[in-house]
């Protein structure tokens, strides 16, 4: 069970509370191969992990193979994770323009270039994220093309890159890329509860699911998954996520960590009876002190 990587929101904090919440390997954000050659302060701090989120995946994206022979040595030397992703998945604008993410996938020989690359140039074990199909491009085409590569582990989110985050699942497409691909294998996307992940583990023979939307405000999933089990928090047990989740953000980020924690706590309160008042609130908090001030108002 894998907390697949989310731009924005895999940061450390969240990281360790799934983690905690029963995950046995967490992502990092999409770090930009290009930002690590051109100026990688910045992105190595947004890298940094816990030890307690152990075994952690830098997942690394861009379309030169050169820049991903020079961020893969820097990542491992700087952050020793254990094992780099390679993002043939993300379907948003920006990316795509750079020619990254998804539409990489749909360049076979530049996507084979940028895998053996990163494979030069690490001693770490080597996933790598797609889709079911960008554009001509299926999944077991983009598979075959690195069959033969020293690739560990394949997490394909079960929708084409013109579907972005809706619509169905191709768990066909999910089950049939075993046939083309000798290492792991996980089935990402719709994973919303312990049911929707048994469904498409039993669908599509994969090894193991990525979770990604489903654990926003809910770091627990895995332990549903884990237990087959629905746990429904009270509002006291939320709020005790909340300040732990908090506590880790300022502790790793500092105010801007509280700043980019909004959004979490947004989520977090979702199905309170409150709940709109408390985004509202939310929105708003600037340091721990806002945050508790809000949770310890009557």
């Amino acid at each position: 069970m894998a907390l697949a990587p989310m731009a924005g929101v895999t940061d450390s904090a969240f990281r360790q509370m799934a983690k905690e919440g029963g995950a046995d390997v967490v992502y990092s954000e999409m770090a930009s191969v290009a930002a690590l050659v051109h100026n990688s302060g910045k992105t190595l701090e947004m890298l940094k992990a816990a030890p307690r989120e152990r075994p952690y995946v830098v997942q690394l994206f861009g379309a030169d193979p050169k820049h991903f022979a020079i961020a893969a040595r820097l990542v491992e030397e700087k952050i020793g994770p254990d094992g780099l992703d390679i993002n043939f998945g993300c379907p948003v604008k920006k990316v795509q323009k750079q020619g990254a993410g998804a539409v990489l996938m749909e360049n076979l020989d530049l996507s084979r270039k940028v895998v053996e690359s990163v494979l030069a140039n690490t001693a770490l074990p080597v996933s790598v994220k797609c889709r079911t199909a960008v554009g001509r491009v299926k999944v077991k085409e983009f598979l075959e093309k690195i069959a033969d590569l020293d690739v560990e582990a394949v997490m394909i989110h079960g929708r084409a890159m013109s579907q972005g985050h809706s619509g169905e699942i191709d768990t066909e497409a999910i089950k049939n890329a075993r046939q083309s691909f000798k290492g792991l294998v996980l089935a990402n996307g719709g994973v919303r509860s312990w049911e929707d992940a048994y469904d498409l583990l039993e669908k599509t023979g994969a090894d193991g699911v990525g979770v990604a939307r489903g654990a926003l405000g809910r770091p627990w999933i895995f332990s549903e998954i884990r237990e087959k089990e629905t746990f429904i928090k009270n509002k006291e047990e939320i709020f005790a996520l909340i300040r732990e989740q908090a506590r880790l953000a300022e502790a790793t980020a500092g105010r801007q960590g509280i700043i980019e924690l909004r959004k979490h706590l947004c989520w977090y309160v979702a199905g309170l009876p409150d709940a709109s008042e408390l985004r509202r609130q939310f929105v708003l908090i600037k340091t721990l002190e806002d945050i508790e001030a809000i949770i310890k108002a009557p």
